[in-house]
């Protein structure tokens, strides 16, 4: 998750604002596990489900007006001022009046027709929502969650599939506000009931060294080998982005100290702010924890949120291990070494110095199967605790107490601020029936067609991801264009992902290519350059979800031999295009460039899920191979005749 605390600048966090923040997250907090393991004690008691939500809200809101300023000068953050101060105290009127009603709302059914005063303050709670969202993720996302807002006052004017039944201004806020499928619609509903558990996994994990825990495990994992370095880029940011689940933060993090690495073992600077962009880039779509839209995705398909880890994970891990093999290759075409002498990290220090970080992880894995995952989360950031007791004889201090509050507080009211405006899209898709007429005409205008829906749903993934945050352009999309697929007859899952992997582009992919762009900073790389290099080292992330969505086998979905020989090929195909981008193929050396399109074309063949296309890319194969061998026999012959020649002159 974002870090917003450590995003920008002091002036605006002093010490008065940081209590503040921390009084927020102990109360937001507090509310938050009664609510989850149903307390009753110390005068606390659970919550009517929507009573908890607008409290959740009221609470982390006020946090994202403190946090967020109304407008940023350059780098730097203006005090908290007069008009954050009124923000927060609407927040705390609007959210308390709802929270108040509560019983209410649901009796007399409020979301349909409100008194004025509710209808008033829904209102209210509205604009501060549009508000929260242009401060935490921009004003794009802001006008688009504004237009989605307003839509059902004027869909009855809409044409076609967009039209909708109409409603009054006070009728689409009351909805919004009150009702159960907008404001506190799944979204914010997940981060409240699930999400937060694992955030403060996470924060306590970094706080307490598992970041360079990680950092030093794949050094001695990897460190030896040729390009140790960016091998270590590659597997030390995928652990930690599979906690974080923010890509920006990832970088930030492991990539001060990978990059500059890299540049060292002899990569050029632009592919090392490439191969951690993509790295980092990969977190989020990797198991464990995956960010926050792993869980979205659980609760719209209501499913376990370990269906959705074990299906995340062999893409997941094909994507990984194609960014290694292509670091590899390009380490073994270019001479490259890994750690040498003094500079060599040993395992077994690592693993003495670092067991309990090790341990809690693995628990945390072991606990999602058996317990619920808001549950789950709780209990494996005790046990870290338990065992940091063990290890360091003492729980950690006061300040990183405060420390780690104040990140768990600035990550959930991040979220909370964002997903409060982009539950209103969903909610006016779905008041309207506009969600389900659209992906009823997008298969009526595809012509029932898989690959041309496909082929739309990832250019318009792609081109919402550039202005959305991954969290909007998913919801969004799920709810437009995943039904489409899964009615066609895709596997759900598998639909689901798509719009993920799809939506993620924009991070390594010109124009905007923030992960790139951020790496590249820190490379002292040109921007665009690296851009289009991550580009290239991640385009596993173009194919594999078009091949998964087919081959549900990908997914762990099927027949064990299937799933076996799926996979086998998948890496096989990743292995030769990997080989063809880097002009150098295993047990050969460098190839030329008829090689290289035989094995890039071997490669594309096989990664097509179909018995025909998969034996032409083998025969392909076989036949570059062949000719591989054959030129390099004639190379070594005429070679050996030359050495004749020359030794009998000699003579």
């Amino acid at each position: 998750m974002a870090d917003p605390l450590t995003a920008g600048p002091t002036a605006r966090l002093t010490p008065l604002v940081r209590t503040a923040l921390a009084n927020l997250g102990v109360l937001g907090l507090s509310i938050i596990v009664v609510q989850t393991f149903n307390l009753s004690l110390f005068g606390a008691f659970p919550l009517l489900a929507n009573r908890y939500y607008y409290c959740i809200i009221g609470v982390f809101l006020a946090a994202a007006f403190l946090i967020s300023p109304a407008r940023r000068k350059g780098l730097s953050d203006p005090p908290v001022n007069l008009l954050d101060l009124g923000l927060i105290a609407l927040t705390v009127i609007s959210c308390g009046y709802l929270a108040w009603h509560a019983e209410t709302i649901i009796a007399r059914g409020w979301e349909v027709v409100a008194p004025p005063q509710a209808a008033l303050l829904s209102g209210v709670l509205v604009l501060l929502s549009l508000e929260a969202v242009r401060r935490t993720a921009g004003t794009l996302l802001m006008v688009i969650c504004a237009i989605f807002a307003v839509y059902p006052v004027f869909a009855d004017h809409m044409p076609a599939f967009l039209w909708g039944p109409s409603f009054t201004l006070s009728e689409t806020v009351a909805a919004h506000a009150m009702g159960m499928e907008s404001i506190i619609g799944i979204p914010l509903r997940v981060v409240a009931d699930t999400l937060v558990g694992f955030i403060i996994f996470g924060s306590f994990l970094t706080s307490m060294g598992g970041g360079q825990f990680f950092m030093d495990l794949s050094m001695a994992l990897m460190g030896r080998t040729r390009g140790g370095a960016a091998k270590v880029a590659v597997l030390s940011s995928g652990l930690f982005g599979s906690l974080s689940g923010s890509v920006i933060s990832n970088i930030l993090t492991t990539g001060r100290l990978t990059i500059p690495a890299m540049k060292k073992a002899g990569y050029p600077a632009q592919y090392a702010a490439a191969a951690e962009s993509c790295a980092s880039t990969g977190g989020t779509l990797m198991p464990p924890v995956m960010g926050a839209v792993a869980f979205i995705m659980a609760s719209f398909l209501d499913v376990p949120y370990t269906t959705i880890m074990v299906a995340a994970l062999v893409p997941a891990l094909l994507y990984y291990i194609a960014l290694v093999l292509q670091v590899d290759l390009y380490a073994a075409r270019e001479g490259l070494t890994g750690e040498t002498g003094e500079e060599r990290t040993s395992l077994a220090t690592v693993l003495r110095d670092g067991w309990h970080h090790l341990t809690s992880l693995l628990a945390l894995v072991v606990m999602l199967f058996l317990f619920s995952p808001s549950w789950a989360a709780y209990y494996a950031t005790a046990l870290m605790l338990g065992l940091a007791l063990l290890k360091y004889r003492r729980l950690p201090g006061f300040d990183k107490v405060m420390a780690v509050l104040q990140d768990v507080t600035g990550n959930i009211a991040h979220l909370v601020a964002t997903l409060c405006g982009i539950g209103m899209v969903v909610g006016s898709l779905a008041i309207t029936g506009v969600g389900s007429a659209f992906s009823r005409e997008l298969i009526q205008y595809g012509g029932e067609s898989v690959p041309l829906l496909l082929i739309l749903g990832a250019l318009t993934s792609f081109v919402l991801g550039m202005g959305m945050t991954v969290s909007a352009c998913y919801i969004f999309l799920a709810t437009l264009l995943a039904p489409a697929l899964v009615e066609l007859g895709l596997n759900p899952i598998g639909s689901h992902l798509f719009v993920l992997y799809w939506g993620m582009l924009s991070y390594i992919t010109p124009p905007v290519a923030l992960a790139a762009i951020t790496a590249a900073q820190i490379a002292g790389a040109s921007g665009m350059q690296s851009a289009f290099k991550a580009m290239r080292l991640g385009a596993t992330l173009f194919v594999l979800p078009f091949v998964f969505v087919y081959e549900p086998a990908l997914l762990l979905d099927g027949p064990t031999l299937t799933v076996v020989a799926a996979v086998g090929t998948a890496a096989l195909a990743l292995t030769l295009v990997s080989c063809a981008f880097e002009s150098y193929l295993y047990g050969v050396g460098r190839i030329g460039t008829a090689a290289r399109l035989a094995l890039f074309v071997s490669g594309a063949l096989l990664l097509i899920p179909n018995r025909d296309t998969e034996l032409a890319g083998l025969a392909v194969l076989v036949a570059a191979l062949a000719a591989l061998f054959l030129s390099g026999r004639r190379s070594a012959g005429n070679g050996a005749r030359n050495l004749t020649k020359t030794g009998g002159q000699d003579g």
